[in-house]
């Protein structure tokens, strides 16, 4: 990274899943989902640490024991935005990159470019959200994303938007788990109150849209997709033998 700014990258973690309890812990080819996501972060090229944010001592010591740093946090923390937020208080660096934790086959390289975007981020912008384009019928666990001709995020939903009325599309950007913040902007995130369509679709980045933050989305090539059931880990498993990073860390 040709650049003397510090970027960090956070992992928001928690035990108390409600579709998929304990899936932070849960094995893949011998490692906690979790230590997956912090081990791949690590490869990344542009970060220069990262932490796994966490209330459960479960997690932090488990994360320890495969050598990965670890910033408690409250349990009081209503979203990983929120969690990320407080432990990059605690923090001296410049920015920092949010990613989910239970992505465990997370491509580096995505960190990379999100890192790159976000460090040149247009001073009308405050946020980074990188996005990869999926077919119009893919699964409804996703959260897709409509972005402006300016690649400026319009909107976040787990509706089917945009609504089939005049013409059948054929793909949509969904919101890939990585989020590129500045300090300012996980400052500014963190002191705004839940707001009305962040509370009815559960989608974080809602608040930030609807208290006229801006998002810049990134449009990326490649493959992506989170533990959120059963099925979602039992695909992980088997993806995991084959992925190309496997055996890197």
């Amino acid at each position: 990274m040709s650049t003397s700014k510090k970027c960090v990258g956070l992992i928001p973690s928690r035990l108390s899943s409600t579709r998929l309890p304990g899936k932070a812990l849960a094995d893949i080819a011998g490692m906690p989902l979790v230590v997956h996501t912090a081990k791949r972060a690590l490869l990344s090229k542009s970060l220069t640490d990262v932490f796994v944010c966490t209330d459960s001592d479960k997690i932090a010591d488990t994360c320890a024991g495969f050598g990965i740093k670890v910033i408690k946090t409250s349990s009081g923390c209503i979203n990983g935005t929120e969690r990320i937020a407080q432990a990059a208080n605690s923090l001296n660096d410049d920015f920092f990159i949010d990613i989910q934790g239970d992505e465990p086959l997370i491509d580096p390289s995505h960190i990379d470019a999100v890192v790159d975007c976000l460090i040149n981020l247009p001073s009308q912008y405050d946020i980074v959200l990188p996005v990869l384009k999926v077919p119009y019928t893919a699964s409804d666990s996703i959260v897709r994303v409509q972005i402006s001709n300016s690649n400026r995020v319009m909107t976040l939903s787990r509706a089917n938007i945009p609504h089939i009325y005049n013409k059948n599309p054929q793909h949509i950007y969904k919101h890939l788990s990585i989020i590129g913040f500045s300090k300012r902007s996980l400052e500014l995130y963190s002191n705004l109150s839940q707001s009305h369509n962040e509370i009815v679709e559960n989608v974080e980045l809602l608040r930030a849209l609807e208290n006229d933050m801006s998002i810049l989305a990134l449009p990326l090539n490649g493959d992506s997709f989170s533990v959120d059931l059963q099925d979602d880990l039992d695909r992980a498993r088997l993806a995991m033998t084959n992925d190309p990073y496997y055996g890197k860390y």
